[in-house]
């Protein structure tokens, strides 16, 4: 039986590690061992027996001749219930457009790293590293499934890689304090100022600011509750919301005085602001902590655009920030730079990592560390200092 930190049995296969995450795992019968980890131990337990059941079910007699696009469609379906909806549908683009016309009629058994390798060769030219990681990521996945129940017996990634580089994290957009003071300046006369601002005091993604209603601020407790992403799908010509894209996202934040000041001032503006007929769209998804369908009206949303009297698009603020930056006289930045900008100042003020960790809704304090924080030079340089006044 497993055990959690203070020697308390939670179940067979499932311990707590050190950093106080739940670990399921279990050998298939293939005799591959498989895991994954969890901040509840009870979602632990949920997708340990999901996948005991699987391994059972489909790890018997392993069908040699199907196809790449029958395994597949199998695999999003099943693997797919723990994805976010982005996530699913980068991996279906990706596998449309580049895995599937190299290798979606071979049987599984037959592709080899040539033909993996095959893939990131063609789309070295026409694509960014970011989108060949993409693919590369689906596949690695998509395969593993399939070793870990049975139906093939060798990883048939294994030590294929990509040359194209992904950007590096140095290469991340932020602002400085400086640039940050000017945007500010310029964008107090813009009517998305308390969107930008609001994300810069709470470093919000862009879809998680979309998605919030009214109910999830505690005007009492001075916190907000980020439950869903709200995003409009181009292709499908509406809005949609979704989970939150991990289960840490879904997350309860304090708020500082500055954001609830931004949050007062919008909600004294609702009796008088453009309301559009479509307004009255319900809005449905699954909640990721209960698993329960839940819905929201969009007429309840928190930042509505004054002129249409519905919710702006992302594209439409990343457009938008691109004049602002001209007339502040900065270097252009996309709405995503001020969730980068807010984990930046939250670091160069003090603020412990594993705080910002929780604040932003990472599963994995790594990524906080690795793609959200950014010391300026300013920063490095009083730190230095500090060093040499301690001599």
């Amino acid at each position: 039986m497993g055990k959690n930190l203070k020697g308390k049995e939670i179940g067979r296969g499932i311990d707590q590690r050190a950093d106080g995450r739940y670990r399921a795992r279990f050998v298939n019968r293939c005799g591959n061992r498989i895991e994954e980890c969890f901040d509840d131990p009870k979602k632990a337990k949920q997708w340990l027996e999901r996948e005991r059941a699987l391994d059972k079910q489909y790890a018997k007699s392993p069908d040699p001749g199907m196809i790449v696009d029958d395994w597949f469609s199998f695999w999003i379906e099943k693997h797919g219930r723990d994805l976010a909806p982005n996530t699913i549908r980068n991996y279906k683009e990706r596998y449309e457009k580049n895995i599937k016309p190299v290798i979606g009629k071979m049987r599984l058994i037959d592709v080899k790293p040539m033909h993996c390798k095959q893939i990131f060769n063609e789309m070295e030219d026409l694509y960014a590293g970011s989108t060949i990681r993409q693919a590369y990521i689906a596949m690695g996945s998509m395969f593993r499934y399939a070793l870990g129940n049975g139906y093939i017996s060798k990883h048939p990634m294994d030590g294929v890689r990509f040359n194209k580089p992904v950007r590096a994290v140095d290469d991340i957009r932020y602002l400085t304090s400086e640039e940050q003071a000017a945007f500010l300046k310029v964008a107090k006369r813009s009517h998305n100022y308390n969107q930008y601002s609001f994300l810069l005091e709470t470093g919000l993604r862009t879809s998680e600011m979309i998605g919030l209603v009214w109910d999830d601020i505690d005007w009492d407790n001075r916190t907000l509750t980020v439950k869903r992403n709200v995003e409009y799908r181009p292709k499908e010509g509406c809005w949609r919301a979704g989970p939150t894209k991990s289960m840490a996202s879904y997350r309860t934040i304090p708020l500082t005085n500055r954001a609830m000041d931004i949050l007062e001032a919008v909600y004294a503006t609702v009796p008088n602001r453009k309301r559009s007929p479509r307004l009255e769209t319900r809005l449905e998804y699954l909640d990721r902590r209960s698993g329960k369908l839940e819905y929201i009206v969009m007429k309840d949303l928190v930042f509505i655009n004054y002129r249409t009297g519905m919710p702006s698009k992302n594209s439409s603020y990343d457009t938008h920030l691109y004049k602002l930056c001209e007339e502040a006289g900065i270097k252009r930045f996309c709405m995503h730079a001020l969730r980068h900008t807010y984990a930046t100042r939250a670091i160069e003020r003090g603020m412990q990592a594993k705080y910002l960790q929780k604040l932003l809704g990472h599963s994995s304090i790594q990524t906080t560390m690795d793609r959200y924080v950014h010391v300026s030079l300013a920063s490095m340089r009083e730190a230095v200092n500090q060093f040499e006044c301690q001599e």
